[in-house]
């Protein structure tokens, strides 16, 4: 497929994972109004159509009166209501393994119970929500039969979890993997490691950062040879920078570092810390790394939407399928 030829994104790209967009952070707790508009109007200015306004890893409380605070703007403007139909919670239930924990805080870091699938619901009311844990942490096989039961949706990741507790985390309900390939140290054993373990771990559906950065290009082939395009997903896992000139970002209580090659760093250190990817650049990087193989996945990859994710049409007072 040439770059003539590469697929835009749809009018209906959906994405589970944003951190804030078009210099707007979305971990502020005095976030106004004004400025969430904003960051949805550069979101649709760069092609996407909606998103899970994702909150990472903090003090439990706080996320959840963070997320109804967010929930009560939100549901004051049509324009955001359209864009934003629920919430992603990608912490605090993650390993606080160095490596695992990624530009996440593991101080803040804890274990899940069934009492929390209870909060984050009362706190999303009846929208969409989607939670990221590490099923290796106590109490997390309880959380998530909690949450299905609840209509949540849990996504493992930030996890080293073995192969049995991963298959195990798929029987109690969980449904896909947080961005494969990141979340985990740079190094890792060549025989038994998180990618492999997650790739011999039926029915989950993969989620991509597809930027050329996060996952070599290599590896993003090799995985979509794995997988069938119905197990793959792409996220932009965009924090503000995203759709925002160079300079620096902020990141919930991070500093972020952005660069001219769009490049996302805490400063001093390598690892990646969020992605400045936006919709409108997505398909063109993802097809320029599949080349020819890009026309048989690509449109089918592309096109899973809220309903893919959310399948009930009232995701959240009906027990979830995966």
């Amino acid at each position: 497929m040439t770059a003539a030829t590469t697929p835009s994104p749809p009018p209906h790209f959906f994405d589970p994972q944003v951190n804030g967009y078009g210099a707007i952070d979305f971990q502020r707790d005095d976030l106004p109004e004004e400025a969430l508009h904003q960051a949805a109007q550069a979101w649709r200015r760069d092609a996407g159509s909606q998103f899970l306004l994702t909150l990472i890893t903090d003090d439990w409380d706080r996320m959840l009166r963070r997320m109804r605070r967010l929930r009560a703007l939100r549901d004051a403007d049509p324009f955001l209501r359209d864009v934003i139909p629920g919430w992603h919670l990608e912490g605090p239930f993650l390993s606080a393994q160095p490596g695992f924990h990624g530009a996440h805080d593991p101080a803040r870091m804890r274990d899940p119970s069934p009492s929390d699938a209870d909060a984050a619901r009362d706190a999303a009311g009846s929208d969409p929500l989607l939670i990221t844990v590490a099923p290796e942490r106590p109490g997390a096989l309880a959380f998530i039969e909690r949450a299905v039961r609840l209509g949540i949706r849990v996504s493992l990741g930030h996890t080293d979890a073995p192969a049995s507790r991963l298959r195990d985390a798929a029987a109690a309900g969980a449904c896909a993997f947080t961005h494969l390939a990141n979340g985990c140290p740079q190094q890792l054993d060549r025989h038994d490691n998180i990618i492999w373990r997650v790739l011999d771990t039926p029915d989950l559906r993969v989620g991509l950062i597809p930027d050329g950065l996060h996952v070599s290009p290599s590896l993003f082939r090799i995985l979509h040879r794995v997988l069938p395009p119905e197990r793959i997903y792409y996220t932009t896992d965009a924090m503000a920078a995203a759709g925002a000139p160079p300079g620096t970002h902020t990141l919930g209580h991070l500093l972020l570092e952005v660069g001219p090659d769009g490049v996302v760093r805490q400063p001093g250190r390598t690892n990646f810390a969020g992605s400045s990817l936006t919709p409108s650049q997505l398909a063109q990087r993802a097809a320029t790394m599949l080349g020819e193989a890009a026309g048989g996945c690509l449109p089918t990859v592309l096109a899973h939407g809220l309903d893919g994710w959310f399948p009930s049409p009232k995701a959240g007072v009906s027990k979830a399928t995966h």
